[in-house]
């Protein structure tokens, strides 16, 4: 009951309405601030909760590239669809990558077609599904950001200590602070502050956020997931804004530390080198990839799996690339709620449960009627 107390702490709509009146009390004469949240469950929450119904007109909420799943480009999933298509080769995968259309199929027609594409719960699942099945090779696709990628450098250092040599990786694994950097150089959001996201940020800590503030101006602040703690962080936002100050703050105390988790971030290190990568929507990133370390070459499945994926073509009406920058709200995408939804999803940010264009589609009605809490 104390839990259930606990989380009810975090929603309680009196509270809500009160921060609300305090952001509009600080915003009071501001010109519009703008204001990003870079974390998919940041962008659910804030749907889901009505959030920016509560905020006065001049502040603008944006949602930006937070989710994993949405940000991995075509050629991806048609290089995971090329691995499935061999006999020889089994495909695990957390559940949201199953539906992302690829360039002319997607791992959920290619197991219809009888490929051995699995769902797992996490990359140890991945391991064990080696383990049982030494005939195979056995792909688990890496993608996530860094919250994702230490159980999956624990998954290939456990594989390598048990020599389990038909265990794989593809890796898509991305960090958050060098898109940060591309998106604050993009004039046309005219951004002054992020909402940094909670669970990369208990990983890496504060201090790669830093330059945010100390070279560009813009604020910053690490916020929870429940909708008072993403209001208190709008309002600390908003107060560096009115103070004409750029900070990086932490309002996820509970969680969140300066250092953030330096057994993780071992673990990452001693796996993974960074790599440039590219994202859906924003292009190639240099330094924003993670890519498997030589000493663990044996288990990073391009390199020991040869497949050829078929030329990537990318739905030439599907918005989502301008969706995941924040130029478009998924409404303004012609394919949205008609040709493009849940069920039949055109692009990767209405099929993941994290993705702008899921989110808007389940809870873009109730949000406009608007309330927290009740």
């Amino acid at each position: 009951m104390s839990g259930v107390k606990f989380v009810e702490e975090f929603r309680d709509g009196a509270i809500a309405r009160g921060l609300a009146r305090r952001i509009a009390e600080v915003a009071r004469g501001l010109p519009e601030v703008r204001l990003m949240e870079v974390c998919g469950t940041h962008t659910m929450a804030i749907y889901r909760n009505g959030i920016r119904q509560l905020l006065p007109e001049n502040i603008v909420l944006i949602s930006g590239p937070g989710c994993p799943v949405c940000v991995t480009p075509n050629d991806y999933i048609d290089r995971a669809i090329a691995f499935a298509r061999r006999p020889d080769v089994t495909v695990c995968t957390f559940g949201d990558m199953v539906r992302v259309p690829g360039s002319s199929s997607s791992l959920e027609l290619e197991k219809s077609r009888r490929a051995d594409v699995r769902v797992v719960y996490s990359p140890l699942d991945a391991v064990e599904v080696a383990v049982q099945n030494p005939g195979r090779k056995v792909v688990f696709l890496g993608v996530g950001f860094e919250t994702t990628a230490p159980t999956v450098a624990a998954a290939i250092e456990l594989a390598a200590a048990k020599g389990v040599d038909n265990f794989f990786v593809s890796s898509a694994h991305k960090v958050m602070p060098p898109a940060l950097a591309a998106l604050t150089a993009d004039a046309r959001l005219g951004l002054k502050g992020f909402i940094l996201p909670a669970h990369v940020s208990a990983i890496i800590g504060v201090v790669p956020y830093q330059f945010l503030a100390a070279k560009h101006g813009m604020a910053g602040v690490i916020a929870g997931f429940e909708p008072l703690d993403i209001l208190q962080g709008i309002l600390m936002l908003v107060e560096q804004v009115a103070e004409g100050r750029a900070a990086i703050e932490v309002q996820y105390t509970r969680v969140v530390r300066e250092e953030g988790n330096p057994r993780a971030l071992a673990l990452l290190e001693r796996v993974f080198q960074p790599c440039d990568a590219e994202w859906r929507g924003l292009g190639m990133i240099a330094g924003s990839g993670l890519a498997i370390r030589a000493e663990y070459a044996a288990h990073q499945a391009e390199a020991n799996i040869i497949v050829e994926p078929e030329q990537t073509v990318v739905h030439p009406s599907c918005r989502c690339g301008e969706v995941l920058r924040g130029l478009l709200h998924p409404r303004e995408c012609p394919l949205f709620g008609t040709v493009c939804t849940p069920e039949t999803p055109v692009g990767a940010c209405m099929v993941s449960t994290e993705g702008t264009c899921a989110a808007c589609y389940k809870y873009g009605a109730p949000a406009e009627e608007g309330s927290v809490g009740g």
